[in-house]
């Protein structure tokens, strides 16, 4: 490397002035890392932090906010890579727009720029490289994020509508960065549940330069229409042109699992998993997909890994731990299960206001109960859960939960009479699909006549569903969103009071009273969350994140987490 001269290109003072600007370097070496903070303070950076470690690192990038991180790919005594931190960090949106992330690397395969450039990566420079080619990429990029400055400030101001406008005129027009202005409007378009826009966009962009993203973006539309069987087809093009995408992978899962192909997700997510085996989220995913679906060992060694990798991350979901604790019991592990009450505890002290940690960690104190043969307090505990079962709040993740709770009772023989009650409730609220029926049977599945009722409750549905469409089909609308709503009203089912939305929006004012009828609708489903797109398992689709890998600006704020189980679909 050499020294670089400060001969700026006149990219305007938001790009080129470095002196309010705060930069971290991530190097285990300390020689190269010394050298690349010289560097950057003879660019005028004003603040220069370095870190010898991916997991320091990762800490710091998310308590605090950087405009340039200079990374390694490859550290010696570490099992993540700086590709793979960068993927964590952007997936959950904990990278904001402005920073400006540049990767090192002395392998210049094509295969790892292909993937740095699929990152949405601002920069990979292969050693040896001079210090003009570093100051070249940070300028650049900060230029790109400098002219699209417009469409990220619209985002910081919720105006999404402006947003998505300004990325398609870029985009029609080919402006500068009209790809990346589309990549982010297609996203944008896509939360907003504007799904045939997005698809339209995505193709677009298909279209004029094929990309990966860009295939994978029409996947994620077609699974979003409630189109699965199309995803799949779409993305298994994608994956045998690119057997390393990650990203399809991920997708695929979801898709697979939709259309009740547990297997083959499994099947899918552990590729995914062995191709970044250090990813937070995909051990999560996988692993609670093997715990439900037929491989305890191998969930809970996944879910194990998960939570040394990454317990002190805001990418660990605790969910992780609910489950550990379910099989430290059925081990007769108390070790372990006060471990993970501790690790919960511990979680909770950081966020005591989360509604979500507290009933976490009741179902492992009562599981803890459970243990030391406390009865009594056990069953208070169980009831207290069961009796939320109603309540907006309540939500799929709970009713898994719930009810392993109640198959542990049972096994051991202790009596609770309200039981077959609480499982028919759950059933009936939250079997809108097979796949998350068969995920709430694998939840019970230590009790197979509570798995049983599950599916019992989920024909119950489906014959209620069928029996009002009836009406519309002999012409009556008005009467199949009037039967919809009465058993809407009775088992909460976010398929029910979809169905009647639908309904009353195909007719329109036909139906008498419909200014009513859609109020009606609405309030339940904004109280029940019925109208937002959901899955179940390790999709956080409302984090901010795509499943196309673009992370929207910080600006973005998407509805509160809730989990990875506790988002179910409707379709």
């Amino acid at each position: 490397m050499t020294a670089f001269e400060p001969s700026r290109p006149a990219f305007g003072d938001t790009s080129t002035d470095l002196s309010e600007a705060r930069a971290l370097v991530i190097d285990g070496n300390p020689q190269s890392r010394s050298t690349l903070v010289a560097q950057l303070r003879q660019f005028g950076m004003g603040n220069v932090t370095q870190c010898p470690r991916l997991v320091d690192a990762r800490r710091k990038l998310e308590i605090g906010s950087f405009d340039v991180v200079v990374c390694e790919h490859y550290f010696e005594r570490e099992r993540i890579s700086g590709q793979d931190l960068l993927d964590d960090l952007r997936r959950n949106q904990l990278l904001p727009f402005y920073t400006v992330f540049i990767i090192m690397s002395s392998e210049a395969s094509y295969s790892m720029v292909a993937e740095a450039a699929e990152s949405a990566l601002d920069a990979y420079l292969i050693r040896p490289f001079k210090a003009s080619a570093l100051a070249e990429r940070i300028f650049l990029a900060r230029l790109r994020k400098s002219t699209l400055q417009d469409i990220f400030t619209a985002i910081d101001a919720q105006d999404f509508e402006r947003a998505t406008q300004l990325c398609q005129d870029r985009f029609e027009s080919r402006g500068r960065y009209w790809l990346y202005a589309a990549r982010i409007g297609a996203e944008l378009l896509l939360r907003a549940g504007r799904i045939a826009e997005a698809q339209q966009l995505y193709t677009a962009v298909v279209e004029a330069k094929t990309l990966p993203w860009a295939r994978l973006g029409v996947a994620r539309t077609q699974l979003d229409a409630g189109y699965p069987l199309r995803a799949a087809t779409t993305l298994e093009l994608l994956i045998q042109a690119d057997p390393t995408y990650a990203d399809a992978y991920d997708l695929m899962g979801r898709a697979q699992f939709e259309q009740g192909h547990f297997e083959n997700a499994l099947a899918t997510y552990q590729m995914a998993t062995k191709l970044t085996p250090s990813s937070v989220k995909r051990l999560l995913k996988h692993g609670i997909m093997a715990f439900y679906a037929g491989d305890r060992a191998a969930g809970v060694e996944l879910l194990d890994r998960a939570t040394r990798i990454g317990l002190e991350s805001k990418l660990f979901d605790p969910q992780a731990l609910v489950l550990l604790a379910f099989a430290r019991l059925e081990n007769d592990d108390g070790r372990g299960l006060l471990r993970c009450e501790e690790q919960l505890t511990r979680l909770l002290g950081r966020e005591p206001e989360s509604v979500r940690l507290q009933r976490l960690l009741d179902v492992v104190l009562t599981l803890q109960l459970l243990r030391e043969h406390q009865i009594a307090r056990a069953l208070d505990g169980v009831r207290r859960l069961a009796k939320t079962i109603r309540e907006p709040a309540f939500d799929f993740e709970a009713a898994c939960n719930l009810l392993a709770l109640l198959a542990q009772l049972a096994n051991r023989s202790i009596q609770l009479y309200e039981v077959d009650a609480a499982v028919d409730s759950m059933g009936l609220r939250f079997c809108t699909s097979r796949a998350l029926t068969e995920l709430l049977a694998f939840a019970a599945a230590e009790r197979p006549d509570f798995a049983d009722r599950i599916r019992t409750a989920h024909g119950q549905v489906l014959k209620l569903s069928e029996q009002a469409m009836v009406l519309s089909l002999r012409g009556d609308p008005r009467g199949t969103v009037l039967s919809l709503l009465e058993h809407a009203h009775t088992t909460l089912n976010g398929k029910l009071i979809e169905s009647a939305h639908q309904v009353l929006q195909r007719y329109g004012e036909r139906i008498e009273g419909h200014a009513e009828l859609d109020h009606e609708v609405q309030a339940l489903r904004v109280r029940y969350r019925s109208n937002e797109v959901h899955v179940g398992l390790g999709e956080q689709v409302n984090s901010g994140v795509s499943a196309t890998g673009l992370a929207l600006p910080a600006g973005y704020r998407p509805p509160c987490t809730q989990g990875l189980l506790a988002r179910v679909r409707t379709d």
